[in-house]
Order: structure tokens, then C-alpha cells, then sequence
């Protein structure tokens, strides 16, 4: 989840213009949160408590109430009046309020009282508090935002903060009480595994974190494996559009952000990396989400999975098996039937069952308990996995296009099987265009124009598959991710693997 902390928590009023702002301390780079506090003049309306509900609503001191985060804009009198309340405005002198609301505190109130609002640290938000500290610079914007992954907060701070990062994630650990960690990514990322190295700027060194995505729950450690809050939407995306029963091949499938909601929903995916972390992981989140009958784990380089795959899976089909999610609605439902079952036996009047029966019965219709029939076995009657891979995903995008050329003939091994010439012909050719798989493959380009990033990505698609690519390629579609940086967007091309690269001959 992204989060920016830029907007204000409150707007200067009037004359309190500049007491609604934080003590400047420009350089600090040792929090004190002392240093903040202040204490701001201000005039109350003195209210007969019987009176505090008609009058603080009334259109004469619209605009003019105290209005900041953790300051109570109606007290108790402070100077002793009993049965009596203050109304605080947002003013230092009578002068500064509109005529309307003077003739009506006249009129309608005991009168005006000074008053003194004591602020501090916690009343301004992570932006203000920071923007009182750092030093002016070229870039101008103040480094509020950050991306939450679980209890981590991750930051990407520029050269000119590092002098102030521990300050930096010391107020947005103060500001965000759901956080306990702070990081701030480093340059170096691991070249084989592509994983960021990150320092610690504030909280525990706890890197094991839990979050929830897709309607799963994912635990790892940020430190050694790749995660982005950012993709979730497209995750969903993607697994949104695979059907009920789909054969999926993850191929950089990470610790499962593809993997275990697609086999969550009823999918067989095999999934794979390489990294020995991820996999460690994915298969934590395998069993945390119960599908272990969904999901199959390996630790391979993605041009050996792309490569070993589809015969694998030919030769060692899935077994048919319920989703959990199925499995657990099942369960309630059983458990609703027999609850009513007890209920219209126990002869409880007032029990939910014999309450619906005695309604059911006057009106002439069927009671509940007798439209439900009681569920037959399902899993006999469940569809048999597909032997065939219906979806390959490449969710590596720095280099994932380098390993197209790995599908050049990964199903040609399947035509020195019986049964699998037995069906689809002793060279494939009864195998339908439309049954071949569909390669989703993400990457980066740093074309800006939409048309110039097709020419590109489809162009070095075409050169790493050895195979000509364009927009009326079977399945062909390009989907804009998200803009990484200035010059430098992620896109997701799908095309429908070829048959004359799957089936090309061995050297």
C-alpha cells in the first residue's frame, strides 16, 4: 500500500496563521519532539452548558470554531465558572471576528474569555513536522511518502535526505501507528535473485513480515526476496482473467503473489524460482492458504522450468481436488442444516427454525429445511485438470524478456509420448492454435508513447523468441502497469505461445 503524508492536517486561520504552524528547527537531524510544543492565544465563547447544543451550531459561528486534529474545540471553563463551557475559536482578538458572530455573542452568550491552546508534536502530520526540519534543497518536495509492506515501511530517500533519514523515519514511525519498521532501500540490488539491500532508519530490524493481498495472507522476509505493494492491483488483474480449473506455470513466481490466490481460486499452478528464499516462503504461504493440493513448488532457473515443464506436468497431471474456500463454505453450510435440523426437532418455539416453519406454514409454503437437500459428494463430479499449460507468467520485468527464447521447442519432448500422440497426433497437429498456452511476460521500457513502447517491447519479444511478434498475434495484448520512474514504465505483453516455437525440433 502506498501512502503520502502530504496533505495538511489543518489550514491557518486568520490571524493564527503563523501559531498553526510548527517551530522551525531547519537542520535538525535529532528528533525532539519537545521542541514542537507552543502555546497559541486564542478567544473562547463562555456558554452556559444547557446552551452549548443550540448555540455551537448556529450560522453565526460557522468558520469561526477551532477546528485542529487533537484539540478539543469545546472545554470546561478554566477559570472556575461553573456550569459553564468555553467555545474556542480560531481567533486572538474580537476584532478579527465578522459583525454577525460579535452581535451574537453579545447577544445570545456570557461573552468572550482569552484562552491559550497548548500544541505539540502530535497535532502536525509527518509532511509539517518535516517540512519545519529539512533544509530547502533543489528538489523541493519533502520525503513523506513511503510504501507499506505488513509492519515495514520502505522508503527510496534521495542523496540529499541521507544526512536526516534516521529523523525521516523516526517521524514516520510517530505519524503511522501501524508501523514498527522503517527502511530505506538502497542502490545495490542482488543481481541473481533481484532483491533490494535496505538499511534500517527507525524501529525493530524485524524484516519478517504478514500482509493480506488477493484474499490470501503472505508472510516472508522483505529483505531477501522481491515484493511490491504497488502490483496488487495487478495481481488481481491477471488472476481475474484466469478461468475457474486453468493450468498455470508461475515461472518467477517469487513467494507467491501470482502462485497461491490463482491455486486459492480453484487453479493448478506450478510454481517456481529460484531464489531459495522465495521458495522457502511460497511454500509457508502454500500451507497458510491451504492449497497444498493446488500448488506444486520448484527451485529452478526459469529457462530450465520453461524447458522441463509442460512434459513434467503431462507425465504427473494434477488430481482433482475442491478449493478450501469450497471446502470451508460446504462445512458452514452443513453445519447451518444440522443447527436447523436440532432446532425444528427440539420443539423451541421461539428457535429460528420453528419460527421460519410457523410462517412457512401459515403462508402454505415449504419450510428451509426441507428445500435443502442434503449436498451430494462434489469431487466425483469435478472437471480433470488440464495435462496442457494454459498460462505461463514471467513476472521478473528487468530481464524477463531474455527468456523467450527458452519456449523454442519446451514441447517437443511431449511427441515421444504415447498418449500424448494418441490424442493430439504423432507432431502435434491436432493441438489447437487456441489451446496453446498464453505467455504473460512483464518488462520495462523507456519509451513514454504508448506506440513506441509496443514498436520496442515487441521488437525485443520477437528477438529473444526468434519469432516475429506483432498486434494481430494470436492473444496479443499490451497492458500499461505503472510508471517506476520518469523515463521508465512497466508494461505486461501477452501473446499466445506459437506452435512452430513450442514444437520447433531439437538440435
Amino acid at each position: 500500500m502506498s501512502i503520502s503524508n502530504a496533505a495538511s492536517s489543518s489550514k491557518p486561520f486568520g490571524a493564527l496563521a503563523e501559531y498553526m504552524k510548527p517551530p522551525q528547527h531547519i537542520g535538525m537531524q535529532s528528533l525532539d519532539r519537545e521542541s514542537f510544543d507552543r502555546e497559541v492565544p486564542v478567544l473562547a465563547i463562555a456558554v452556559e452548558s444547557s446552551k452549548v447544543g443550540k448555540i455551537r451550531p448556529h450560522p453565526a459561528l460557522r468558520g469561526q470554531v477551532l477546528d485542529l486534529p487533537k484539540v478539543k474545540p469545546i472545554i470546561d471553563a478554566s477559570d472556575g465558572e461553573k456550569g459553564v463551557k468555553w467555545i474556542r475559536l480560531h481567533v486572538t482578538s474580537e476584532h478579527d471576528l465578522p459583525d454577525e458572530t460579535n452581535e451574537f455573542i453579545r447577544n445570545e452568550t456570557l461573552g468572550l474569555r482569552k484562552e491559550s491552546v497548548k500544541l505539540g508534536y502530535d497535532n502536525w502530520n509527518t509532511s509539517e513536522i518535516l517540512s519545519a526540519v529539512l533544509p530547502t534543497t533543489k528538489s523541493d518536495d519533502i520525503p513523506s511518502s513511503f510504501t507499506s509492506t505488513g509492519h515495514i515501511a520502505h522508503m527510496n530517500l534521495r542523496e540529499e535526505w541521507l544526512p536526516f533519514r534516521h529523523l525521516i523515519g523516526q517521524v514516520i514511525l510517530d505519524k503511522n501507528p501501524g508501523l514498527r519498521t522503517v527502511v530505506n532501500k538502497l542502490d545495490t540490488i542482488h543481481a541473481q535473485y533481484r532483491y533490494f539491500d535496505m538499511e534500517v532508519i527507525a524501529g525493530d530490524k524485524d524484516y519478517i513480515t504478514t500482509l493480506n493481498e488477493s484474499n490470501c495472507t503472505f508472510t516472508f522476509d522483505f529483505s531477501l526476496v522481491y515484493w511490491n505493494s504497488r502490483l496488487h492491483h495487478e495481481h488481481e488483474r491477471l488472476i481475474e482473467s484466469f478461468k475457474p480449473n486453468s493450468l498455470i506455470a508461475d515461472v518467477m513466481a517469487g513467494v507467491g503473489p501470482f502462485a497461491v490466490p490463482a491455486a486459492k481460486r480453484g487453479g493448478y499452478v506450478l510454481g517456481n524460482d529460484l531464489n531459495p528464499e522465495s521458495v522457502k516462503w511460497m511454500k509457508v504461504n502454500q500451507e497458510k492458504n491451504h492449497v497444498q493440493n493446488n500448488l506444486r513448488i520448484s527451485e529452478k532457473d526459469g529457462s530450465a522450468f520453461i524447458q522441463e515443464v509442460a512434459l513434467e506436468v503431462w507425465k504427473n497431471p494434477f488430481k482433482a481436488t475442491i478449493p478450501h474456500s469450497a471446502i470451508r463454505k460446504n462445512k458452514r453450510d452443513e453445519r447451518k442444516k444440522r443447527e436447523l435440523k436440532a432446532s425444528n426437532e427440539s420443539g423451541d418455539t421461539n428457535s429460528i427454525g420453528n419460527v421460519v416453519k410457523n410462517i412457512t406454514d401459515k403462508l402454505g409454503l415449504t419450510t428451509l429445511s426441507k428445500q435443502i437437500e442434503p449436498e451430494k459428494d462434489s469431487s466425483s463430479n469435478l472437471p480433470e485438470p488440464p495435462k496442457i499449460i494454459q498460462h505461463f507468467i514471467m513476472n521478473l520485468p528487468d530481464s524477463a524478456l531474455t527468456f523467450l527464447g527458452s519456449y523454442n521447442n519446451c514441447f517437443t519432448p511431449l511427441l515421444k509420448e504415447i498418449n500424448f500422440k494418441e490424442k493430439y497426433g504423432i507432431n502435434g497437429e491436432n493441438l489447437k492454435d487456441e489451446q496453446m498456452p498464453l505467455i504473460h511476460v512483464y518488462c520495462f521500457t523507456k519509451e513514454m508513447e504508448l506506440e513506441k513502447a509496443k514498436i520496442d517491447i515487441l521488437k525485443r519479444a520477437s528477438d529473444n523468441l526468434s519469432f516475429e511478434l506483432n498486434e494481430s498475434s494470436p492473444g496479443y495484448h499490451l497492458h500499461h502497469v505503472r510508471s517506476v520512474a520518469p523515463n521508465k514504465d512497466m508494461y505486461c505483453l501477452t501473446f499466445r505461445l506459437p506452435k512452430q516455437v513450442a514444437f520447433k525440433p531439437l538440435e
